[in-house]
């Protein structure tokens, strides 16, 4: 059906999808291990392409060489800040010392944190790849080489605010803004496959009218991407916690306003994640993709609030944490595609 370039580039572009869920996995486990400083400098890890692994590898006075570059590194990135209009933000990121705080060597940290940038390098081939195959449609489909290509100069802006991330001391709006850049990057990937599949396989599509269907899956995207932002704000306030000493089982009852608007948001997109499954089944076979994705949608909403729940009720273990991170982006990619498969077939 579909001509050998053509597969070529629809088989990369899903491998990206893979290799794209995996960075963020390993995002999920920096952050539950707190290992998000274990390489105090970007792109290389103590200045070595290969980090250390014993402090005696370590170069003398680095603490203070690594201050000094990642303060001037800040300083640049205030002036873009301000150039925006935000100029009490900027003002922060000059004067505020906490960011500037160094973290003693942990071996373990840095190779997870290293791990964590390889799978990213590894991401950015697959989106460079996928950018070239895609020049197979230039005459037939100019969208998806556009969209390729935009990806690519995406996942560099993601590089270079992933070093602002390290500058920072993992400054809590950054992280959210990495966070949300990186769903972004994912859902380009996820459009760029499907006008690829539908542009041979136009049985893919919906034969009937789903204008209602579509809505509430536009709905449900708009409030997993809204849960995100308070789930990383949520995740802010934790870290604040855990630095001021706070016993890890006071945790939750200290979480206060985000935490309670991310339940509430929690249990409503349950709600609509239900009510969006039976429509999808009152209107589609079972054997079509969107009976199938609205199966994976509502498998996906069942582990994340149960990794909600035990996170809850269990002192916030750190397994629980990156589970919840990683099935987000699943759901929320899952989602997205169900979203864009409930497009009617144009006659």
């Amino acid at each position: 059906m579909y001509p050998r370039a053509e597969r070529r580039f629809i088989r990369t572009n899903k491998i990206t999808i893979i290799v794209l869920f995996l960075v963020i996995a390993a995002g999920g486990i920096v952050r539950s291990t707190g290992s998000g400083m274990g390489c105090p400098d970007w792109p290389k890890c103590f200045n070595r392409i290969v980090p250390p692994t014993d402090v005696t590898q370590l170069p003398q006075g680095y603490e203070q060489q690594y201050i000094d570059g990642r303060a001037k590194k800040n300083q640049r990135f205030a002036k873009i800040v301000e150039f925006f209009g935000y100029a009490e933000m900027a003002d922060k990121i000059r004067h505020d010392e906490s960011i500037l705080k160094h973290e003693s060597f942990n071996a373990a940290k840095t190779w997870t944190e290293y791990v964590n940038r390889l799978v990213g390098v590894a991401a950015g081939f697959c989106l460079l790849f996928t950018a070239v195959f895609s020049f197979t449609y230039l005459k037939t489909k100019p969208s998806i080489v556009g969209w390729s290509v935009l990806n690519v100069f995406v996942v560099v802006v993601q590089a270079w605010l992933g070093s602002i991330v390290v500058s920072t001391n993992l400054m809590p709006w950054i992280i959210t803004v990495h966070m949300l850049l990186a769903l972004l990057i994912v859902a380009i990937s996820i459009y760029t496959f499907y006008q690829a599949t539908t542009f041979r396989n136009k049985a893919i599509l919906s034969g009937q009218s789903v204008g209602f269907i579509k809505g509430i899956a536009v709905l449900t995207l708009v409030l997993t991407v809204v849960q995100v932002v308070f789930g990383t704000e949520v995740r802010e306030t934790i870290d604040h916690l855990n630095d001021q000493g706070v016993d890890r089982k006071s945790w939750v009852a200290e979480l206060g306003k985000p935490y309670f608007v991310h339940r509430v948001l929690a249990y409503t997109s349950l709600g609509l994640t239900v009510f969006l499954f039976f429509l999808v089944k009152n209107k589609f076979s079972s054997l079509t993709l969107q009976s199938k994705y609205a199966w994976i949608v509502l498998i996906l909403v069942a582990i994340q609030m149960a990794s909600g729940i035990t996170l809850a009720r269990f002192a916030v273990p750190a397994f629980a944490q990156t589970t919840h991170l990683v099935v987000a982006s699943l759901f929320f990619g899952a989602q997205y595609y169900l979203m864009l498969l409930m497009t009617k077939l144009k006659r």
